[in-house]
C-alpha cells in the first residue's frame, strides 16, 4: 500500500514538473530572442486632443485641438491629424493655423504642416489675411514659418501668389522667394 502511494505521488510530482516546464517554456533561445519594434510603433496616442498654453504673464499663448495625436517611440516624432491652432501670443487677434496633418519634432521646436495648410488672421481694422500652401514648416518659438511650395496670400487689397515664402509672424512680414504674381485693388 505504501508502495502504491509513493508511486502515485512520484507520478503526480513528475507530471506537475513537466507541466510547469511546458507552461513557462524555459529555453535559452526564447530568452535571447529580441523583440522587433517597427519604426512606426506608437507608444501613446490621444483622440480629440485639446491643449492650452499660457504665457508667463498669464495671457493665452495658444489653444490647439486635433482629431488624433500619436507619438512614435523610435523617432520621438508626434503625428497630429487635423490640427487646428489658435496662436494668440498674448494678443486678442490670433493667427489661426490648420492643415490635414502635422509632424512635431522630438524637441517641439519644429512643426511640419502637411496638406491643405491654411494660416489666417484678421487685424485690428478687421482686414483678413489668408495664406494657403500644400506644405509649410513652422518654428513656434521663433514665430516663423517657411515653405518652398507654391503659396497664395489673400489680403484685403488683393491676391498674391509665389513659389516659396518666409513668414515672420510676430512682425506680420512675409518674404516671397520666386515667381511672384499679384492682383491688387487700388483704393
Amino acid at each position: 500500500m505504501l508502495r502504491k502511494i509513493l508511486l502515485t505521488l512520484s507520478f503526480i510530482t513528475g507530471a506537475v514538473l513537466l507541466a510547469a516546464l511546458g507552461y513557462w517554456n524555459i529555453s535559452p533561445e526564447a530568452e535571447k530572442a529580441p523583440v522587433a519594434e517597427s519604426a512606426n510603433a506608437v507608444d501613446f496616442y490621444a483622440l480629440n486632443a485639446h491643449s492650452v498654453q499660457f504665457q508667463a504673464d498669464g495671457k493665452l499663448h495658444y489653444e490647439m485641438t486635433s482629431d488624433k495625436v500619436e507619438h512614435l517611440k523610435a523617432s520621438e516624432i508626434t503625428q497630429v491629424s487635423k490640427p487646428d491652432l489658435q496662436l494668440y501670443r498674448g494678443t486678442d487677434l490670433p493667427w489661426k493655423v490648420r492643415s490635414e496633418r502635422a509632424e512635431v519634432s522630438a524637441d517641439g521646436k519644429q512643426v511640419e504642416l502637411i496638406d491643405a495648410v491654411r494660416i489666417a488672421r484678421t487685424d485690428a481694422k478687421n482686414r483678413p489675411t489668408v495664406i494657403t500652401s500644400s506644405r509649410m514648416t513652422v518654428f513656434p518659438d521663433e514665430e516663423y514659418a517657411q515653405t518652398e511650395q507654391a503659396v497664395r496670400i489673400e489680403a484685403a487689397n488683393g491676391v498674391t501668389t509665389a513659389n516659396g515664402m518666409k513668414a515672420y509672424l510676430k512682425d506680420s512680414r512675409m518674404l516671397l522667394l520666386s515667381n511672384v504674381r499679384g492682383q491688387h485693388e487700388v483704393r
